[in-house]
């Protein structure tokens, strides 16, 4: 708890572009939480180097994210807006915790498996170990809830035996994190194979919707989408690539999939589909405008990493420190 608010902890990967599943999917449900909870919203550097990156482009992608947090409506002064980077206690924590997690623990870690499949030229050991620096940055902050996808339920359960099994053998220490039960955000599927989530990660760049796609970008991938000869407009599993265009028309309007259906009654997917790219361009203008505005002052993107930076490292370092003498570290010398 941080002045009677419970503590909420997330964070998107500096890898790759966001996409309008980035977006329906969690960062627009982050702007109501922060009247409620006390927010830290991680951009996630030190995860994204598991995998070879370029480091100019690294750098620049992390920023842009931060600037795309701001955009999107966090408010900095009211969020821990910050790079995992610029707090040491990620690493710190993350190796303490490395002592006391289990290898049998790691192996069943199902991620592991698939990037390892992914990337069989460079199965390193942070990419082992990423799931102990996931459990670093959630304990860090002594969070209460963390939101969480189906596919990241296993690393939450990680943190928790964790947490428990360093509190068993040390007392009260760390907070034991539940999954963040709000409102569920839009799960927006590929445009091009409606049984895979949009993913920044997706080879066809016609799958997925980048928050920086222009208008005719956006209306061309949306006429491109995948449907079925059908020709029908229903809601239902049968037509997954239908079911998700309603879906994204849905959550850019406001309506119930059952008011999108009876809105297009009658008409075909030659109507739908234009009618969604419209929807998302509208909900995408002014986040675009945002981050053009905010991408060019400099000096106050600069203020926002310094400040953020400093309240992070001040929980981080609270929490750090009583784990140090926990674990019989020696006391530091002021």
């Amino acid at each position: 708890m941080i002045d009677g608010k419970k503590v909420l902890f997330s964070g998107m990967q500096a890898t790759g572009n966001l996409t309008l599943g980035n977006y329906l999917g969690a960062l627009k449900n982050w702007l109501t939480l922060s009247d409620e909870y006390e927010c830290f919203y991680s951009v996630v550097d030190m995860h994204s180097i598991t995998v070879r990156q370029d480091p100019a482009e690294l750098r620049k992608r992390a920023r842009n994210l931060l600037t795309l947090y701001i955009a999107a409506g966090l408010d900095p002064k009211k969020n821990c807006i910050y790079y995992q980077s610029h707090v040491s206690g990620h690493a710190e924590l993350a190796w303490i915790l490395n002592c006391f997690t289990y290898m049998g623990e790691l192996n069943r870690m199902t991620q592991f498996k698939d990037k390892a499949a992914k990337h069989a030229d460079n199965i390193n050991a942070g990419l082992f170990t990423y799931p102990v620096l996931m459990a670093a940055d959630i304990l860090l902050y002594q969070a209460d809830v963390v939101p969480v996808g189906i596919d990241q339920m296993q690393h939450l359960e990680l943190t928790r035996n964790l947490a428990e099994r360093f509190n068993n053998i040390y007392g009260n220490v760390f907070t034991i994190p539940e999954a963040y039960i709000g409102k569920v955000g839009a799960k927006i599927m590929s445009l091009q194979d409606p049984s895979k989530k949009m993913s920044k990660s997706d080879e066809n760049p016609n799958g997925s919707i980048y928050l920086m796609d222009d208008p005719d970008t956006i209306l061309r991938k949306c006429k491109r989408a995948v449907t079925d000869s059908e020709g029908c407009i229903r809601y239902c599993d049968e037509q997954p690539g239908l079911k998700n265009l309603i879906d994204i028309y849905s959550a850019c309007t406001g309506k119930t999939p059952q008011e999108t259906v009876q809105e297009f009654d009658g008409k075909g997917y030659g109507e739908l589909k234009p009618a969604v790219a419209e929807a998302v361009i509208g909900v995408l203008k002014p986040l675009q405008e945002e981050y053009a505005r905010l991408s060019k002052d400099k000096a106050y993107i600069d203020s926002v990493i310094k400040e953020n930076a400093e309240k992070a490292n001040y929980y981080a370092t609270k929490t750090l420190r009583k784990v140090q003498r926990k674990v019989g570290f020696p006391d530091r010398i002021r």
